[in-house]
């Protein structure tokens, strides 16, 4: 059997036996195989980008938006993760087992909720702490999301809070209808790349699965995706702050998967994350700063996943994967068991 699918590795909160058999209860770092995983995904990044650079970047022809082409290739960059996972099981003959791709619903339906309704309200926060911060920026008549955006005849609510709450309802459902994306990504970061860093424990695993995954971005964010290119310090400090803002993404997705034994809930939260963020740029007065907020990749905007992703770092047993308590706990008698027999 091998090592990862037995989930014989410790979060932040398993105690972990001392002494010479204590190696035999963790899970080893599979170097190997993590190397060969983030190798294949970054090619497939930088293969794609390059592509993408060379045939005209990410603008449309007319300025707005993205090209054709750079969204198809974008898209199709999404699966490089799940594309790295299948490539390095195939090359290191590791097998299929613990793949996460069983739903748990039964005993995971909480965890789903919390996937479908927690990215809006994160947003709803950072973005209301971005008001909060500049309310001259403030504009309740939604001046932007009809004329910029085009929401209409959603934007025609006279109550912003009514709007809020019909647009996030919106935004869940239509989530919905990219699930196959988000599943692209998270089968390789959540449900590979996550399992084989859990040795060191969950918090450290956590962050460097964030960092993995925004440097995975890089290519297209030095082509203006995110940020673009009108903002303090370009084009170097939105992938660094784009580092920071993928610690928080990364805490609750990993949360979701751990918790719930599946890639499902990280996949559905994952959707809903990138179709809220337009919740509270409705409401902004002129255009959006890439860099402060109101979206949830500024450094204001980020400020409800941060808090989210703090409590979530700071809760016991937040990042110990279903049934590792009680493997553990058989694993540490085993261990006293052969000590006080030797």
């Amino acid at each position: 059997m091998n090592v990862e699918a037995s989930h014989r590795y410790p979060s932040q909160d398993t105690p972990v036996p001392h002494g010479k058999e204590s190696h035999t209860m963790i899970a080893k770092i599979d170097r190997r195989r993590i190397f060969i995983f983030v190798a294949i995904a970054y090619g497939i990044s930088v293969a794609l980008c390059l592509v993408i650079f060379f045939n005209g970047g990410l603008s449309a022809g007319d300025g707005f938006g993205l090209s054709p082409r750079a969204a198809a290739l974008l898209a199709a960059l999404m699966f490089a993760p799940t594309v790295a996972n299948i490539a390095t099981r195939l090359i290191t003959r590791e097998g299929w087992s613990n793949m996460l791709l069983w739903p748990k619903l039964r005993r995971g339906w909480p965890l789903y909720l919390a996937a479908l309704i927690l990215p809006a309200v994160a947003t709803i926060v950072g973005g209301a702490i971005y008001y909060l911060f500049f309310p001259s920026r403030f504009d309740p008549s939604m001046t932007y999301a009809r004329d910029v955006l085009g929401l209409v005849p959603i934007a025609e609510f006279a109550n912003p809070l009514a709007f809020l709450i019909a647009t996030s309802a919106y935004t869940i459902l239509m989530s919905m209808t990219a699930v196959h994306l988000m599943l692209g990504e998270e089968l390789g970061w959540r449900a590979y790349l996550l399992p084989k860093l859990m040795p060191l424990g969950g918090r450290k695993a956590v962050l460097l699965v964030g960092a993995i995954w925004a440097i995975w971005h890089w290519p297209a964010i030095f082509m203006g995706y995110e940020y673009g290119f009108d903002y303090w310090g370009a084009p170097v400090i939105g992938p660094l702050l784009f580092v920071v803002i993928c610690f928080f993404f990364s805490a609750f997705l990993a949360w979701l998967t751990l918790r719930s034994g599946s890639v499902w809930p990280a996949a559905f939260a994952h959707g809903v994350t990138n179709a809220s963020a337009i919740l509270m740029v409705c409401f902004i007065r002129g255009v959006p700063d890439a860099l402060i907020g109101p979206l949830p990749v500024g450094i204001v905007g980020s400020l409800g996943y941060g808090a989210l992703a703090l409590v979530i770092l700071l809760s016991r047993g937040a990042m110990a994967p279903i049934g590792s308590e009680r493997a553990v706990e058989r694993q540490a008698v085993e261990v006293v068991s052969q000590g006080a027999a030797a």
